[in-house]
């Protein structure tokens, strides 16, 4: 008990210390001491407090080692890559061989709910506010509520039912777990308010961050997760119609400094390299070139199942591939790697150049949702409700794009509801290679055993759909905590 109550009251102290350190987009103005009694008393501190949030999204228990071994290495996309002797915690987690006391689940675990701690305390104490605009009042009540929604959609895909905490002090700490359902109904919730109380789009250095077709997006995405097609193609459409987004031309420059924030963009988390830091993130760090000249770590190899898993000449290959010997994206030396590791290969969609304040320091944002995967939600939630020709336009609307004008990639043609099932599930596995979507969508459409078995003899279904409640976290909450079944 006591160890829990002095993690919240540092909570309290680090939501404040760290609102003024968000990216520098949002805001980069130093502030003075605060604690929760001369906190939230006027519009700038109430901006900061969401500031907050935001920044917990660049954090490496958030977006960084652990988020990539649950999501890319834990899946058919990547092995584990760099030394064979670094990171074992992650091997495990790529032979399925991890247990409730393994790093990953832990870290996230506390990234996530860090997050949470954040987005309640601006939730709750915003309203106090005395004399600020109310409509700047009910957009940060719904940016906190998006972001609150976000990191309670990957916790549930993680663990399964997790603890539904809603208020930054919560007199019980010793807090069961809620019901799968439960969860999904709070991020709906959540993300109905934020849809209500955000804005089309931004300007100037408000760039960045969330709007209400990002709320509609995510929205989406948690319906087609839960099989709601008609919410998943209702939502999808809604983004769609509304006009505010495009694919981007180049599929390549996507993933390149120009492609951030572009029109393909709902959300990415936002990051920048200044020569003083605190504005970067370890994300591209731990998956550069492990060697000359990017010194990064090397994680997150591209397997040879995605290699071949490409249709014959899809340029996303290349765009998603970044080889030994191969030129860099920016033209300025070739990938020469590390002798010491055997079939090296990186995740180039995480290539940065360089830049100031070290590789730790990087400045590649963090691609989330795509206005691409919102085509692809659209076309499988709309074949499932018996509407395949309007499916068939937007799954080869992504396709078009992906072709680059070469003589590839033909339009998919069937309106057989199985054949194009399979059609777009392959679509979405190409399009968003390495960008931490395809364990989620393995587990979601039931095909985790069937593809991972073959490939890791050690997956156990009923088991490894999920990821044990960190060990720490049951022992702590003195059997208010029950592990998922396999774990124990």
């Amino acid at each position: 008990m006591q160890t829990m109550k002095s993690l919240y009251q540092c909570l309290g102290l680090a939501v404040l210390l760290s609102a003024s350190a968000c990216s520098d987009v949002i805001d980069r103005t130093p502030q003075g001491q605060y604690t929760l009694e001369n906190f939230f008393q006027n519009e700038e501190q109430a901006v900061q407090s969401v500031n907050a949030v935001y920044n917990q999204l660049r954090q490496w228990s958030t977006h960084v080692f652990s988020f990539i071994g649950m999501t890319d290495i834990v899946s058919d996309d990547s092995d584990k890559g760099s030394l064979v002797s670094d990171g074992f915690f992650l091997e495990e987690v790529d032979r399925f061989t991890h247990t409730a006391t393994n790093v990953a689940p832990g870290t996230v675990w506390e990234g996530y709910y860090t997050g949470v701690f954040r987005a309640n305390l601006a939730i709750t104490r915003i309203p106090e506010v005395p004399e600020m605009d109310e409509d700047l009042r009910q957009r940060l009540i719904g940016e906190a509520s998006f972001l609150r929604a976000y990191y309670y959609f990957n916790l549930v895909r993680w663990f399964g039912g997790v603890p539904l905490i809603l208020d930054p002090f919560p007199q019980e700490l010793q807090i069961a777990r809620a019901p799968v359902d439960e969860v999904y109904a709070q991020i709906e919730s959540d993300l109905r308010t934020a849809i209500e109380s955000l804005p089309a789009s931004y300007s100037g250095t408000d760039i960045g961050r969330v709007t209400s077709g990002t709320a509609r997006g995510m929205l989406a995405k948690a319906a087609l997760t839960r099989m709601d097609y008609e919410q998943a193609a209702t939502r999808a459409l809604e983004v769609i119609n509304s006009g505010e987004y495009a694919l981007y031309p180049d599929y390549a420059g996507i993933f390149t400094d120009a492609g951030e924030n572009s029109s393909e963009s709902l959300f990415e988390v936002q990051a920048a390299a200044f020569e003083i830091g605190g504005a970067g993130s370890q994300y591209n760090e731990v998956q550069g070139v492990r060697g000359t000249p990017n010194l990064g770590w090397g994680f997150n190899r591209p397997s040879d199942d995605l290699v071949s898993s490409f249709e014959r000449g899809d340029p996303r290959r290349e765009a998603t591939i970044l080889y030994v010997g191969e030129i860099l994206p920016d033209g300025s030396g070739i990938v020469e790697g590390d002798p010491g590791i055997e079939g090296e290969r990186f995740n180039q969609k995480a290539w940065v150049p360089d830049h100031p304040g070290g590789n730790g320091n990087g400045p590649g944002n963090i691609r989330i949702l795509r206005y691409a995967d919102v085509l692809l939600i659209a076309a499988e939630a709309l074949n499932e409700i018996g509407r395949p020709e309007e499916a068939l336009t937007y799954l080869n609307m992504v396709r078009e794009r992906a072709r680059g004008g070469a003589n590839v990639l033909p339009d998919v043609t069937t309106t057989d509801q199985a054949e194009l099932r399979q059609a777009v599930w392959r679509e979405r596995r190409s399009e968003l290679a390495l960008e931490q979507h395809r364990w989620f969508d393995l587990v979601r459409t039931n095909r985790s055993f069937e593809v991972m078995k073959p490939l890791r003899p050690n997956f156990t279904e009923n088991k490894n759909e999920l990821f044990p409640i960190p060990q720490t976290e049951i022992d702590l909450s003195e059997g208010a905590l029950v592990q998922n079944p396999g774990y124990n």
